[in-house]
């Protein structure tokens, strides 16, 4: 028994330091080339489908109280994992609503958009009254925006900053740098950030609740650019990195 016990406790003991290892943190660069290779192997809906129910799973796990969700989606793919994650929410039991000021071209952003309107999900081009909802999701820019943010989005950031409402940010906190993170002491600072993929840069810079969802990122991949991913509870697509 004794030698057993020895083996059995490297055994958990190196299970435990993989799940606690620190994470890797993409560049700018690194995350383009990750995406690059995940489109040899995924279509871009497919992939938008994974990452909308990554979102939808951590706002749930962090908020399980809540219903009222707000769905701040950008023009790019970071606005179309936001309305994927209105969907998923919305077949949760959320009431989600959607702001979608800027639509991309394109056939994958117009089936996204009758989506909404299929699920019954309101979609509004300019902000509501942000104290009506119990979260916002922040889904307008992604790892390949440069600040400063442009109207209107200038402003959708500055009202969501000034309201007293909690935020789960997409990715990349919207008007941060990919790498450098806040560009000053206004910029958005939300309450939970869910990485997709694998964390980027700025989220060094993020001290709250920190989910990962990439569980559908396959090992030729993460192997290929050196990180490894943590261990995703039960059927979960994300698990919590803090």
């Amino acid at each position: 028994w004794g030698m057993l016990q020895r083996v059995l406790c490297a055994t958990l003991g190196t299970t435990a330091a993989r799940a606690m290892a620190a994470p890797k943190y993409l560049s700018q660069a690194e995350a383009i080339a990750v995406d690059e290779a995940l489109f040899a192997h995924f279509s871009v809906d497919s992939l938008m489908e994974l990452a909308g129910l990554s979102v939808a799973q951590a706002v749930v796990d962090a908020y399980p109280e809540k219903r009222r969700v707000l769905c701040v989606c950008g023009p790019g793919n970071n606005g179309g994992d936001g309305l994927v994650a209105a969907r998923h929410l919305k077949q949760f039991g959320w009431e989600p609503t959607v702001v979608y000021p800027k639509m991309s071209k394109g056939r994958l952003f117009e089936s996204l958009r009758s989506q909404m309107d299929e699920m019954r999900i309101q979609v509004r081009d300019t902000l509501p009254q942000l104290e009506t909802f119990d979260v916002v999701l922040d889904a307008i820019f992604g790892f390949s925006f440069t600040p400063p943010a442009r109207p209107p989005f200038d402003d959708i950031v500055r009202r969501i900053v000034a309201a007293d409402v909690p935020v789960v940010s997409v990715d990349v906190p919207s008007g941060w740098h990919v790498e450098d993170g806040p560009p000053d002491e206004t910029a958005l600072m939300p309450d939970v950030l869910v990485s997709l993929t694998a964390p980027k840069l700025c989220a060094t810079h993020f001290p709250g609740p920190h989910y990962l969802g990439g569980r559908f990122v396959p090992p030729s991949v993460f192997h290929r650019f050196g990180f490894d991913q943590p261990p995703f509870p039960g059927t979960s697509q994300v698990t919590r990195l803090n």
